[in-house]
């Protein structure tokens, strides 16, 4: 029986990649120069550092442009408030990545709601879809391109 998993990830190294990238501008502008601003990244974290509120809008868009470059879904970002202490501003930008209960449950909805011949299940971060014929799958997918979700959609793993 045909099916295919509905999955959201990232590839981490595009995004190191992309860090790196920003680091290396922040370090040769000339509205940077003699600033203590830098990114950290930690797993699914990017912390920016800088002098001033400014500073950080700034090296967000900077980041921002990176990433698009290298293919990352800018979705996926989730900017926390910067957080201001006399010299030093700091923000967090968090990468989400997997299908959380409450978007996995909006997956199935959204197939259940499409009167289309396919069984839905949630496997932890994945949303298995599977069914009789191979068009059906195609449908599904799709819709779900389609559909206004708050997270890019991967499907992988199509089997016939």
């Amino acid at each position: 029986m045909p099916s295919f998993d509905v999955v959201s990830e990232l590839n981490m190294q595009e995004v190191t990649n992309a860090v790196d990238q920003a680091s290396r501008e922040i370090a040769t502008r000339f509205d940077f120069k003699g600033v203590n601003a830098r990114f950290e990244r930690a797993d699914n974290v990017v912390t920016m550092f800088a002098e001033v509120d400014f500073q950080l809008k700034q090296m967000y868009d900077i980041l921002l442009l990176k990433l698009a470059k290298r293919g990352v879904a800018l979705a996926c970002l989730k900017a926390d408030e910067p957080v201001i202490s006399l010299n030093q501003a700091r923000q967090v930008v968090t990468l989400r990545q997997g299908i959380d209960a409450p978007l996995a449950k909006e997956v199935v909805k959204t197939i259940k709601n499409s009167k289309l011949k396919v069984q839905t299940a949630i496997q932890g971060d994945i949303v298995r879809v599977t069914g009789k014929k191979r068009d059906d799958l195609q449908q599904v997918i799709a819709l779900l391109r389609k559909a206004e979700l708050n997270m890019p959609l991967q499907f992988t793993n199509f089997r016939d």
